[in-house]
């Protein structure tokens, strides 16, 4: 059986990680290579305990989920006007969900040191792009995104399939640069979540439940329970951080990190 006290390690990794542009994925393959928990079984847990996370935004979100399914309270009855609906997502979700089905085996092969160093770099590059040449703003709020800007954004977020890129960041700048703000971009970002790492779960399982035994599970189990509970204590107080700090602030930490991993490979990390 895999060990529990990995499962907890990486679990907390996710849970803090997971809402912020820094590369929840790509934090999680470098933690697992400091701590020797690497592998086919390492990449699918690390993909999987991501739904654990994504869940706790369902506890957040859960009028907005519901409204997107056209359940919606007195008030907002009374108040009509544009809304989110699941065009919007399903928008949103189709290129990577397409993308990501076709390399799916390439994807996992990327699942490294080296290829988070410049996922880390060049998404922090584009970051800094998008804070820089942003246009005027069309979309101040999430309810005011269009289907175009949800193409846009869902197109960005192909970027994030390579570890280290970062879907947040990718999408996020993404809607910057489509004319949403900071912070419409952010909510859709991690509405848009829910389905797509759901869907990625679900299919990485499928392809991997063959390298499992029933021993495993209290694995996942741990790691799943540990990135719930982490993020759900986080992604409150993370999105107002994600949706008021400039995304500038994320690529000099993306930068640092990617400059500590190289010195701690030039030195013999990771095994190197």
């Amino acid at each position: 059986m895999l060990e529990l006290w990995k499962a907890i390690i990486i679990g907390i990794v996710e849970g803090l990680t997971e809402f912020l542009p820094v590369s929840s994925t790509g934090h999680m393959i470098l933690v697992g290579h400091m701590i020797d928990f690497t592998g086919e079984k390492a990449d699918t847990f690390e993909i999987a305990i991501q739904l654990g996370a994504i869940l706790s935004v369902v506890v957040l979100y859960w009028k907005r989920v519901l409204r997107l399914f056209g359940i919606q309270t007195a008030n907002e009855r009374l108040n009509p006007g544009p809304k989110l609906n699941l065009l919007h997502i399903l928008i949103g979700i189709v290129p990577a969900m397409a993308l990501g089905f076709l390399g799916h085996k390439y994807i996992k092969l990327l699942f490294m040191p080296e290829t988070v160093v410049i996922g880390l770099i060049i998404g922090g590059i584009f970051m800094i792009i998008a804070e820089k040449q942003s246009p005027a703003i069309e979309a101040r709020t999430m309810d005011d995104i269009t289907y175009k800007q949800a193409l846009f954004i869902g197109a960005a977020q192909c970027l994030s399939l390579w570890p280290g890129f970062s879907r947040s960041g990718a999408t996020i700048a993404g809607g910057m640069l489509a004319g949403t703000t900071r912070g419409a971009a952010a909510d859709f970002t991690f509405l848009m979540a829910i389905p797509i790492m759901a869907a990625a779960t679900g299919y990485d399982l499928l392809k991997s439940y063959s390298l499992f035994t029933a021993d495993d599970l209290p694995f996942f189990a741990v790691g799943f329970i540990v990135s719930f509970i982490v993020a759900l204590l986080a992604v409150a107080t993370f999105i107002k951080l994600v949706s008021r700090l400039k995304l500038t602030y994320f690529s000099f930490y993306r930068f640092v990190l990617a400059a500590l991993v190289l010195i701690y490979m030039a030195i013999g990390g990771f095994g190197s």
